[in-house]
């Protein structure tokens, strides 16, 4: 990706913001879902998405997204990134990323955050829809060493809600950090629970 500063996405569009606001409301309320929460007033953070069990994720991604009009980036396996769809995932804030890099990925993201004045990165740990036995600890690091909080962000198909849950500090204690966030997200259901690892 390298290391320049990100561009603004379809939702720093005035225009088109409450456009795709409207188009996530309606398209909510038809499915009976719900949306809780409200992003925090910061300028730069890590939004965590969990959990990521299932293609549908994507789709309720986009529409919390859009129903809290978040100018987001967010990091996806670059094998997603292909035509016809290539342009609009990028202008929906994607960031293609190969996970066969990931330390540089790490740094990559560290020096977005250092030369903007506003920017969310919204990050699914677990990083893919297959069963895992451990998160992966990225954006832990991007966040710590960024110098910014984390934000939990959430989906549950049980309750059949999405949204945005508290805000956390990452103390360096990445173990004590990680159990205190895993606690977090005990409470939700994803799309398929065998495949996930919460411990």
């Amino acid at each position: 990706m390298g290391q320049k500063k990100l561009n603004p996405t379809l939702m720093n569009n005035g225009v088109l913001r409450p456009i795709f606001y409207g188009f996530a409301t309606f398209s909510l309320f038809i499915m009976g879902w719900k949306a809780k929460g409200k992003i925090p007033d910061i300028k730069k953070f890590v939004l965590i998405a969990a959990p990521h069990s299932s293609n549908w994720d994507f789709v309720f991604f986009l529409l919390i997204v859009f129903k809290f009009k978040i100018p987001t980036h967010w990091m996806g396996k670059h094998t997603m990134f292909k035509w016809p769809f290539k342009w609009l995932l990028k202008r929906l804030g994607g960031i293609p990323i190969d996970r066969s890099g990931k330390g540089n990925v790490v740094l990559s993201m560290i020096k977005a955050f250092e030369k903007s004045k506003q920017l969310i990165i919204t990050i699914a740990p677990s990083g893919t829809r297959e069963k895992v036995t451990k998160w992966k600890t990225g954006f832990y690091h991007i966040a710590y060493q960024a110098k910014i909080p984390i934000v939990l962000g959430f989906i549950d198909y049980k309750q059949k809600t999405i949204g945005i849950g508290p805000v956390f500090i990452p103390s360096g204690n990445i173990d004590e950090d990680m159990t205190s966030i895993k606690a977090f997200y005990a409470q939700f259901s994803g799309k398929y629970p065998e495949t996930l690892h919460t411990n």
